[in-house]
């Protein structure tokens, strides 16, 4: 009898410590699908996966928004039409690491080539929080004189758009390929 009552006991105290677990979410299909979202410009499905505000880091640039916020600079980048295509993708310790490759109309005209990342997805429950983006193969000297060029001409050509490099509005997106319309339209 005392070897029952040890028993159910030490069953009892067993069932009571063991705490059920929380579903695991997956988080590298969070974030292939983040890609997917803005590949097809949809990227109002993305908010049910950011956290209520965001933080963004290239390199020394940090940048916290809020969730209509980000949207809206996703609404920007989507005038250029992004197209993400994933090279690697793994999660390690519950942060997602992806290399992708990125390219857009205003990437092919500035840098001329696609944009090789890194990026790093930080998660608290299953909510992206932060997203780090480091530039693998940025050139800088190709995208500065394509880009001053380009600032340059429209200065002296149409001054009505000056302020689109700056603009990170979807307006300020479809001023940016306009300019850069008209400057190829000159050649």
């Amino acid at each position: 009898m005392n070897k029952i009552i040890a028993l159910v006991l030490l069953l009892t105290i067993g069932f009571i410590s063991c705490k059920p677990s929380e579903k695991e979410i997956d988080r590298v299909e969070i974030a292939k699908t983040y890609y997917k979202v803005i590949n097809n410009s949809d990227y109002y499905k993305l908010s049910e996966w950011f956290a209520d505000s965001l933080q963004t880091i290239e390199g020394e640039h940090k940048n916290t928004y809020s969730k209509s916020e980000y949207m809206e600079l996703l609404k920007w980048d989507s005038v250029f039409k992004p197209h993400y295509k994933i090279l690697n993708i793994e999660e390690k310790d519950g942060i997602v690491n992806a290399k992708t490759s990125k390219t857009n109309k205003r990437i092919i005209f500035l840098h001329e080539k696609p944009f090789i990342i890194n990026q790093i997805f930080r998660f608290k429950k299953e909510k992206i929080i932060s997203i780090e983006t480091e530039y693998v193969n940025f050139d800088y000297p190709t995208w500065e004189k394509n880009k001053n060029e380009l600032l340059s001409w429209i200065d002296k050509n149409h001054p009505e758009l000056n302020g689109f490099l700056t603009d990170l509005t979807e307006v300020g997106g479809v001023n940016f390929l306009k300019a850069i319309a008209l400057y190829k339209s000159k050649k």
